[in-house]
């Protein structure tokens, strides 16, 4: 059994393989871990590339298209390693990069998964919007990172470089211990796309175990996604799979003050989004909750386990806007966990 799968799920990609595989297969030690392209029935050339350009790559072909958390829990459930990588497509890893998450995981037995350090693939000496050094939640749910608070990305200028617990770790590469992942039933399929890595990390943390960043690891990540910022698309999926994240993880205690919170917050988005004729946004925030009350049928919610390292004690919308606090290390305190 191998160390480490370290798993680069691809649709249609073709010409992000040829661009940032190429350092994925350099810089993974073929002691420590091995690499896996798992196709989710690519109809461009994507397989055939594969078999010419990286015949030491190892592949999985799907027989349709099971989406990023599908992708990833099939092939996670197939492959045979202690731990697993996450990998976005679009990533470029660094020398060194696998040996620290591994070796991390290998000393801490309650870490159950941990990102390195993500900074941007165009503007290297900052941080990525999606995942920067590690993330965490507001008290109303609302996630962000250290490193990128709302719009506002951070340049890295080494201030943080501390290992520590977070919250949530970014999917776009994510070592988490198999065992673990599977455990806890690995991504929800029902999200689609957006947050699955949080209600992930979030289950984990209900399990009793911890999600950690080690930034003496370091890659770069293209991103930008497929859909804008303030996309309708997008927006429906954030506020969508945001509640019914809560719903799912919160402990019963509280649970209805803050969804009333949470409901007169939206309502007042989506007023906003009128107000400025962004019809579509405004709508897409309505669907959200329909679309939410629609997914959660039949589910029984978690019971939470207090409060896991990484939960903001205010609102990051009211410090970034009313306080001017637009930087991590600007925040204030963070609530302690309890076991």
């Amino acid at each position: 059994m191998i160390t480490c799968a370290v798993i680069v799920l691809n649709w249609n990609g073709e010409h992000l393989l040829r661009e940032f595989l190429p350092s994925v297969a350099r810089h993974t030690p073929p002691g420590l871990g091995r690499v896996i392209v798992a196709d989710n029935h690519s109809t461009d050339d994507s397989v055939g590339l594969l078999e010419r350009e990286f015949p030491g790559v190892g592949r999985l072909v799907f027989d349709r298209n099971h989406g990023f958390a599908g992708g990833y829990n099939r092939a996670i459930g197939q492959v045979e390693s202690k731990y697993a990588v996450l990998l976005n497509s679009d990533v470029e890893v660094t020398e060194g990069w696998l040996e620290p998450l591994v070796a991390l995981l290998e000393r801490e037995g309650r870490v159950a998964a941990v990102q390195p350090k993500i900074r941007s693939y165009r503007e290297r000496e900052k941080f990525e919007y999606a995942g920067a050094c590690g993330g965490f939640i507001d008290r109303l749910g609302f996630p962000f990172c250290r490193g990128r608070v709302l719009d506002v990305v951070e340049r890295d200028e080494g201030q943080y470089d501390s290992a520590m617990e977070v919250f949530w770790a970014t999917g776009a590469a994510l070592c988490v211990r198999r065992e673990a992942y599977l455990a806890a039933g690995g991504l929800d399929e029902t999200f689609f796309a957006h947050m699955e890595e949080i209600d992930l990390c979030w289950r984990l943390h209900n399990r009793g175990y911890t999600v950690m960043v080690e930034p003496a690891s370091t890659v770069f990540h293209l991103g930008g996604g497929s859909l804008p910022a303030n996309h309708p698309r997008k927006l429906f999926l954030n506020y969508r799979n945001n509640l019914l994240m809560l719903y799912k993880n919160l402990p019963a205690a509280g649970r209805r003050r803050l969804f009333l919170s949470r409901f007169m917050m939206d309502m007042a988005a989506a007023c906003v989004f009128s107000l400025k004729g962004e019809w579509a946004n405004a709508r897409s925030v309505v669907r959200a909750y329909a679309a939410y009350r629609a997914a959660r049928a039949g589910r029984d919610p978690a019971a939470g386990r207090g409060n896991p390292p990484g939960v903001y004690r205010r609102a990051i919308v009211w410090d970034y806007f009313a306080r001017g606090r637009r930087v991590f290390s600007k925040l204030g305190a963070f609530d302690k966990p309890s076991r």
